[in-house]
């Protein structure tokens, strides 16, 4: 189906019209016309390229109650995005070439967006031994992007020799920075909050301190360090510090700790339970200045999909994480576009440019130009909605936003071409064809 896009505010602030045919933007202009082709009027609404999420809990295989490829892949669509990058933490865990092609085989299959799988760091994700790093490299699937994300790749050994094999082929280790043994029961940031609360304590060190290590790591070995998941003001300050020393280190930062704080915890309800966790609120700030000046680099979700039993439980016995997919834009304008500290063109860098660029994704370094894939998303950034479990169109319903006025609305999702989403619904599975 061609798509005539007329007077859509790119994210410089002028308005165009596109018109779409072929899985590609084949005119950019005024005053567009095209027979047979389905008009958007998109007028007063946002054009945004793709949305490309580094870090997605697509759980498939193995945890199929939770997510599945199919399942996320819509979810994600209906936030906005094109592309997402499925985490290794399944079972099989993903650290052979033949786990992360059948990931990206089935998101193929369905064809709501680009799944790129990320493979494990260490076999089984135990941290003892390296996976087949370059089997998953040079595999269908084309890894680029390897993380233990759930636990840490914490022996300094095994982390350098990561570095240095993935530096061969221009890959990148994605750390989850936990130290292990300093959080050992943990249940909430530690402070005056968490005593109070009787929770056990997450120091900001335990991240901190693994950030530090590794950094100096990568600069040693001359190779590629992703942070995943930065939720304190301390580490802010390392990257900050690793950055201005030339190495190459990026850094992510949640949705959810860009708005959200340990406040949270004191009610008990397990959807604020996350890891890392909920900071205070000085960090959160601390977080969206750097996201602000460009020493957090990207936003990604994190998203986390739970069965209803591992929320709806005591606080301790809960499992850590929020689903994020549908909700991600709309708390990025709450947190730092309504308060004027990112314009669209920064949403654009931080939410598609640079996620897709450090995950080596292709086609999303001009997207707005004649012949570039038609990947993008028309946002309705003056609507105000009331999130509910509606909204949701994954397996679970762990968003810690129900029943909170968020800001922004999704009216058409694109990608490569088609219209995965349009005038605001997500289009049936049939209607999505999956393409090669």
């Amino acid at each position: 189906m061609s798509l005539l896009i007329t007077g859509a505010v790119l994210p410089d602030g002028t308005s165009t019209d596109l018109l779409v045919d072929h899985g590609v933007i084949t005119e950019l202009g005024s005053g567009l016309s095209q027979r047979g082709a389905h008009h958007v009027d998109a007028a007063s609404l946002q054009a945004l390229p793709g949305l490309v999420d580094l870090h997605t809990h697509l759980r498939e295989p193995g945890f199929e109650q939770s997510e599945t490829v199919l399942s996320g892949s819509r979810a994600a669509a209906a936030g906005g995005f094109t592309a997402v990058h499925a985490m290794a933490n399944t079972s099989p865990v993903a650290d052979t070439a033949g786990v992360v092609e059948q990931v990206a085989s089935l998101g193929e299959q369905y064809g709501y967006v680009t799944v790129r799988p990320i493979g494990a760091v260490t076999v089984g994700l135990a941290g003892e031994r390296l996976s087949e790093i370059g089997a998953m490299a040079q595999s269908r699937a084309a890894v680029r992007v390897f993380s233990d994300d759930g636990t840490c790749v914490s022996d300094a050994l095994l982390m350098r020799r990561a570095l240095e094999y993935v530096k061969t082929f221009g890959g990148v280790i994605a750390q989850h920075a936990q130290e292990p043994r300093l959080t050992e029961g943990a249940q909430m940031n530690e402070g005056a909050l968490s005593s109070e609360l009787g929770l056990a304590g997450w120091p900001a060190v335990a991240e901190e301190a693994i950030i530090a290590r590794d950094v100096l790591l990568a600069q040693h070995v001359g190779a590629r360090l992703h942070v995943c998941h930065l939720s304190t003001a301390g580490s802010v300050e390392v990257v900050r510090w690793a950055k201005a020393r030339g190495i190459r280190v990026t850094a992510e930062v949640t949705p959810h700790h860009l708005l959200l704080d340990e406040q949270l915890a004191g009610s008990y309800d397990a959807r604020f339970k996350v890891n890392p966790p909920l900071r205070r609120a000085e960090d959160v700030l601390a977080l969206r200045a750097a996201l602000a000046d460009g020493v957090i680099d990207i936003v990604a979700t994190d998203h986390a999909p739970h069965p209803l039993e591992s929320k709806e439980c005591a606080w301790q016995e809960a499992s850590f994480g929020m689903v994020g997919l549908e909700s991600a834009l709309s708390v990025v304008q709450a947190a730092v576009v309504d308060s004027g500290q990112l314009s669209w063109s920064d949403v654009a860098r931080v939410l598609s440019r640079t996620p897709a660029a450090i995950g080596q994704l292709a086609g999303y370094d001009a997207p707005f130009t004649v012949g570039a894939p038609a990947n993008f998303t028309l946002v309705d950034p003056t609507a105000r909605r009331t999130f509910s479990a509606q909204q949701l169109h994954g397996k679970s319903v762990n968003s810690p936003y129900i029943g909170r006025e968020l800001p922004g609305r999704i009216v058409a999702t694109v990608h490569r071409g088609t219209a995965t989403v349009l005038d605001g619904e997500l289009r049936p599975e049939e209607e999505v064809a999956a393409r090669g």
